[in-house]
């Protein structure tokens, strides 16, 4: 078995940008400016979960407001105090603060920077196999199909 070639170790902020800024379909894609993700778990080859160093600029958001059917999910904030969005409500969170996601709870949630400065975090996710993803508040849904995500409208039709 031949070994790939992995870095060791990097400065996370050093990390190439993604080079796709999301994957949404139009007309949710422009909803995602401002936001910049660097998946530092494709860095290290992982492939069971994925780690991404993502910075919001003012008025940007993390995603849609979305759920995972079969990934769990979990964020830590370490700059800037961004405003987690759930079916609860809207709480503010402080650098050094997590939340964390279960699959299969159908509760929508998004980060929000309602603020002037940068927030900056760290979100991880497992890469479960037929994992769907919920839209509370947009007509949108998605399937991970081979690894790539697969967005309809909600009565199935495509994007």
């Amino acid at each position: 078995m031949t070994k790939p070639n992995l870095p060791v170790a990097i400065v996370a902020a050093e990390a190439p940008v993604r080079a796709r800024p999301t994957n949404y379909p139009a007309p949710f894609a422009a909803r995602m400016a401002g936001r910049e993700k660097r998946p530092l778990g494709d860095v290290f080859g992982l492939r069971n979960f994925g780690v991404n160093l993502t910075r919001l600029a003012p008025g940007a958001v993390s995603a849609l407001r979305h759920a995972h059917s079969r990934q769990d999910e979990f964020v830590f904030i370490l700059e800037g105090n961004p405003t987690l969005r759930t079916d609860a409500g809207a709480t503010r969170l402080a650098p050094g603060q997590c939340a964390g996601f279960p699959a299969g709870t159908g509760d929508g949630h998004q980060l929000v920077n309602e603020t002037d400065d940068v927030v900056v975090y760290l979100e991880i996710g497992d890469r479960s196999p037929g994992d769907q993803g919920s839209y509370p508040d947009d007509d949108l849904q998605a399937t991970l199909v081979d690894g790539a995500w697969r967005f309809t409208h909600k009565d199935g039709t495509p994007y």
